[in-house]
Parts: C-alpha cells; sequence; structure tokens
C-alpha cells in the first residue's frame, strides 16, 4: 500500500499541490533508506550471518525496527507488529527525517489505543529483504556493492526466523501479541503455527492459508514488468550513468498491485467514468480520472521503494504455505495454540474470505468459532488499513480476552 503498506490508505482525496510538488523531478535509482539517510525512528538489531532455508548464507544481516511504550519487567506485555509487503517499520509517527510518509496505523496504535502503548510494548520490525534499514538487495555487501540480484532468495519462514531473532535480542521469550495484516499476516500466521510456545494471542488480518496459483499468477506479471523495463539492467541499476532507474516497470508493477488492493465497487463510485481534463472522452488527449489515480501512486511509489527489494518480497510472498512439509495446511493450522482473530474483509479481492475461513476452521482457539471474522467494506484488501475503528474494535477484543 502507497502509505507505507500496499496502496493508498485515503479513502478519496483528490492529488493534492504538496503531493504533485513531491513527483516533480525524476526519482532515484532507488527509493530505498541508505546508511547515511536520516535515521528517524528506525533502530537496528545485528542477526551476524542469517543462513536461509536454501542454505544460502547473507553475512551481516540486520533488521530495522522501532518500538512503543516500555517493557513491562516480567517481559510479557510485548506485542509485534508486521507489515504489508510494501511496508515499513513506521506504524505510528510524523512524517519527517526518515520517514517520507505518517504512521500507516496511527489511529490502531498508541496512548489508549487499541494497540495501547500506554500498557503494551509494541515493536514494528522492517522485513528481512526490505528496503526500509533491513538487509536487503540494496544494502551494500562485504564487496562494497549493492547486493541487488546476488541477494539470496527469501522464504516467509526465513523472514519469521529474522523476527525470532530479533525477539531474541530484545529479551522476548514470548509475544503478548502477534499481529500482521496482509504478507505480514503471513507472517503472523507462520509465527502461531511454527513457534506456537512463543505467541499469546495471534491476529491473521486479510491474509490467506497459502499463496494460491492464481496470486502467483497475478504477481508474476507484476515482476515481469520490472524485468522488461530497459533501466533495470537485469537489477544492476543503482550505479547506472545517468542515475536512472527502473521506474517505469516498477511504477507498472505498482499499478498492477493496486487493482488487487482496491475493489471494483470503490473505483466505481470513486471514479466513475469522470475525466482528467476537457478533451472528450470520444477523441484522444487526456484521460481517465482513474488511470490518472493509478499513475499517480506508481509514480509515488518509485520514490519510496527499490526494485529488487520488490522482486525479493514478491518472491517471499510466493513461498507461502503454511502446510508445507506439516502434512497440509489443516493439520499445520491444528497446532496453533494462540488465541486467535482471523479477519478477513468481505470485498478482497486480493486474499478473498474463503481463505481466512479455512484458516478459522482449523485453528482450535479462533475469536467467533469455525468461521472468520469478516468486515464489510467497500475498500477491498485495503479495509484493514482504512476501516480502522472496526478493526480497531476486534483488535481490542482479543487483547482483552
Amino acid at each position: 500500500m502507497d502509505w507505507q503498506s500496499s496502496a493508498d490508505t485515503t479513502p478519496a482525496s483528490p492529488v493534492t499541490e504538496a503531493d504533485a510538488r513531491m513527483l516533480l523531478g525524476r526519482p532515484p535509482a532507488t527509493g530505498a533508506w541508505r546508511d547515511g539517510d536520516p535515521v528517524g525512528d528506525r533502530r537496528f538489531a545485528a542477526l551476524g550471518t542469517f543462513v536461509t532455508e536454501n542454505s544460502a548464507e547473507l553475512p551481516g544481516a540486520r533488521l530495522a525496527y522501532e518500538s512503543w511504550g516500555e517493557l513491562s519487567p516480567a517481559r510479557d506485555n510485548a506485542v509485534l507488529i508486521l507489515h504489508a509487503l510494501t511496508g515499513d517499520s513506521h506504524v505510528r509517527g510524523e512524517a519527517g527525517p526518515g520517514h517520507p510518509n505518517a504512521g500507516w496505523w496511527s489511529d490502531i496504535v498508541g496512548p489508549g489505543a487499541a494497540i495501547d502503548t500506554d500498557r503494551l510494548f509494541v515493536v514494528a520490525p522492517n522485513m528481512l529483504g526490505g528496503c526500509q534499514g533491513s538487509t536487503g538487495p540494496a544494502t551494500i555487501a562485504a564487496d562494497g556493492y549493492e547486493w541487488a540480484t546476488r541477494f539470496p532468495y527469501l522464504t516467509v519462514r526465513d523472514q519469521v526466523r529474522a523476527q525470532a531473532h530479533l525477539a531474541d535480542l530484545l529479551g522476548i521469550e514470548r509475544w503478548a501479541a502477534v499481529i500482521g495484516g496482509s504478507m505480514g499476516g503471513m507472517h503472523a500466521l507462520e509465527w502461531a503455527v511454527g513457534l506456537p510456545d512463543r505467541v499469546e494471542r495471534a491476529a491473521i488480518i486479510a491474509a490467506p492459508p497459502l499463496t494460491t496459483a492464481d496470486q502467483i499468477a497475478l504477481n508474476s506479471v507484476q515482476l515481469e514488468a520490472i524485468a522488461v523495463d530497459p533501466r533495470f539492467q537485469h537489477g544492476q541499476y543503482y550505479d547506472s550513468a545517468d542515475g536512472d532507474g527502473p521506474h517505469r516497470g516498477l511504477a507498472l508493477a505498482r499499478r498492477m498491485a493496486l487493482l488487487n488492493y482496491r475493489s471494483p465497487t470503490e473505483l466505481n463510485q470513486r471514479f466513475q467514468r469522470s475525466w482528467q481534463s476537457g478533451v472528450s472522452p470520444l477523441g484522444r488527449g487526456g484521460r481517465f480520472a482513474v488511470v490518472s489515480y493509478l499513475d499517480f501512486h506508481g509514480n509515488r511509489f518509485t520514490r519510496r521503494f527499490d526494485a529488487n527489494s520488490y522482486v525479493t518480497l514478491v518472491e517471499a510472498m510466493n513461498s507461502h504455505d503454511v502446510g508445507r512439509d506439516r502434512g497440509g495446511v489443516e493439520e499445520a493450522l491444528s497446532r496453533v495454540t494462540a488465541r486467535t482473530l482471523v479477519l478477513g474483509i468481505d470485498s478482497d479481492r486480493l486474499f478473498p474470505v474463503d481463505g481466512q475461513h479455512r484458516i478459522a476452521r482449523s485453528i482450535p482457539h479462533t475469536i467467533g468459532g469455525d468461521e472468520a471474522t469478516v468486515i464489510t467494506s467497500d475498500f477491498g484488501h485495503d479495509g484493514f488499513l482504512i476501516e480502522t475503528p472496526v478493526v480497531a474494535a476486534h483488535l481490542r477484543e482479543l487483547l482483552e480476552a
């Protein structure tokens, strides 16, 4: 979402003058956060040499993270929040140096909020392979060059093991709750299945039990859009002679993804057939408002993300199958001991609610019984970022149980 998650989270606001000014000029070759940039509220945890499921080594790995609240003396009040595909650690807080956007869940996390930082210690890492402070393809390797396409293939399970290492470094043996939406929901589910003794409560929000063939197919065309951009240069674009990167390919991938993050109802109601200029839609020239919307958010995305990181994270998302080597989905889910909220969105066309129902039916301690909790929203997949009052109410129920 474009507010540090996976698509625009403002319900229906037009492009502002400030937004337009931000897009003036050519984007950098990569929108990744780099060492030497303003740190902002980030902290860094050194993981040492990280070994992937495929036995690839990542020396000197680190996770960037942010935290709020205080860890109790008993270390029993820690909550882990896991972000979506293109998100980062800036869950709450103002925009400013190091953080181009305000926090993506500021209405849900904070003093007195559903995830109450007056009584909880909240940790939000940027996932391994990301581009906002954690080790990823845009990170400089030991030889002085970016990892680029040399960066190892990661799975969701690799990323969760990195998060578990972070927990160890923070002295947290068991999370009071692990909460994630979209790809972060995949991570939360993997925590609950793979590390059940370390999770007291879990919230799986708008996430599936596995990435389906349909979803992998949709992802494949996004990756191809990046690969065919001549400026991608097989991933070696960081030191291009003109300082230009694969902006068109990355923006196109983002536009494709955005169509899955929003619902037909929302797009039709919001834009209808409105035209961006005075030129008649019966002739060439000008464009439909919905096309302008997609173009704006695609271009904006290139200024805060890295193309190689996008490829790495989408491939990791494709790896998601909670039942792999565990006897299948249902057998794996039966291992969950955490009290669990499984939350779906009725208009979600990226991860439809049948996936959430399948999860809820197989987990022993699900709020709501054998069916997922489904919220009604016109916003599609992005509803978990936009419908914050109803999401907050369900999270309060989980955390206060």
